[in-house]
């Protein structure tokens, strides 16, 4: 996959209505622009530290872009011993790049250290519901556990990392990863979406900031749409209503306040507790959905950055 030096933005749709065709051309320019030198204001620059480059998986029946971030420095020494392993989702549902996370990743891979895989999973459309990005999540992280010599990975020490739509495949994913006696040392989900059934929209929070300070309802509704095709059962891709939710990962939850689905990961938060899984709640007052991928206009990034880092850094200690 190549990058664009310019791009311009397109003007955000009316998501009440668009056609599949539409959608088509909004995620393909908008993702253009975040794949773009002209997002770095926005989005943040990498880490000159870190190497980035494309790879593509070979899974069953497709093969599968990976964004691969690990220590520039030494790679070859660093392979050899073994780096934590960080598979990243990043968020947008029907339209995002795992290129626009390149600030928070670069940046866990030179600090952690770490070797950070950011999956570019299929993006919600009418022929492509949550189930298969679900499947690209669970089956990007078994493959390079599998082949974690080849990666220079160290098994042993692995967590998942996601935002918003990412952050419900990488919960989803902790679920899969028990089931499949695969342990994992950490899950991060910050601001995430984790109710796709009829309830998404019920929580209060999605009331509050429905249209304010961005429209998250009409987008929510078009998620739920594209996400859960009639006669899916809604409640086996929404981890909110997991019937067990014990032995799972410890996770840090980050919310943002000013957010439509500030309640979804304040809930899972009282869940987790409840079944007993290790959970830390971190609310960022102010701060608007999809903070963590804005450092130029969100001055709370850094901060939860920061934490993300430290969280994760003694969950992937030796």
């Amino acid at each position: 996959m190549s990058e664009s030096t310019t791009a311009v933005r397109p003007p955000e749709p009316d998501f009440s209505t668009i056609t599949a065709e539409e959608l088509r051309v909004y995620r393909d320019a908008e993702n253009r622009f975040r794949a773009s030198d002209a997002a770095r204001a926005i989005l943040g620059e990498p880490d000159p530290g870190a190497s980035i480059v494309w790879q593509e998986i070979a899974l069953p029946g497709r093969d599968l872009p990976v964004r691969v971030y690990r220590p520039a420095a030494d790679d070859d020494a660093a392979a050899r011993a073994g780096l934590p392993l960080v598979v990243h989702v990043h968020g947008g549902g029907f339209v995002g790049t795992a290129a626009q996370c390149d600030w928070t990743n670069s940046r866990l891979a030179v600090r952690l250290p770490a070797l950070v895989v950011s999956v570019e999973h299929r993006l919600l459309a009418p022929d492509s519901p949550l189930a298969n990005a679900a499947d690209d999540g669970w089956e990007v992280l078994q493959h390079v556990v599998r082949h974690a010599a080849r990666w220079g990975a160290d098994p042993a020490r692995t967590a998942v990392f996601g935002e918003s739509c990412g952050a419900l495949i990488s919960a989803l994913t902790a679920v899969r990863a028990r089931e499949a006696g695969l342990a994992l040392r950490a899950q991060v989900l910050v601001n995430p979406v984790v109710d796709v059934t009829e309830t998404m929209s019920d929580h209060p929070s999605v009331a509050e900031f429905a249209y304010s300070p961005s429209r998250a309802l009409p987008l929510l509704r078009l998620v739920r749409r594209l996400a859960v095709p009639p006669g899916t059962d809604a409640r086996a891709l929404s981890p909110l209503y997991a019937d067990d939710l014990s032995g799972l990962a410890p996770a840090l939850v980050v919310v943002p306040t000013q957010d439509a689905v500030a309640d979804h990961g304040r809930r899972y938060a009282e869940r987790l507790r409840s079944a007993g899984t290790d959970v830390r709640l971190s609310e960022y007052p102010g701060a608007k959905h999809a903070f963590l991928t804005l450092p130029g206009v969100e001055p709370q990034a850094e901060a939860a950055q920061a934490e993300i880092l430290r969280f994760l850094r003694t969950a992937l200690e030796r």
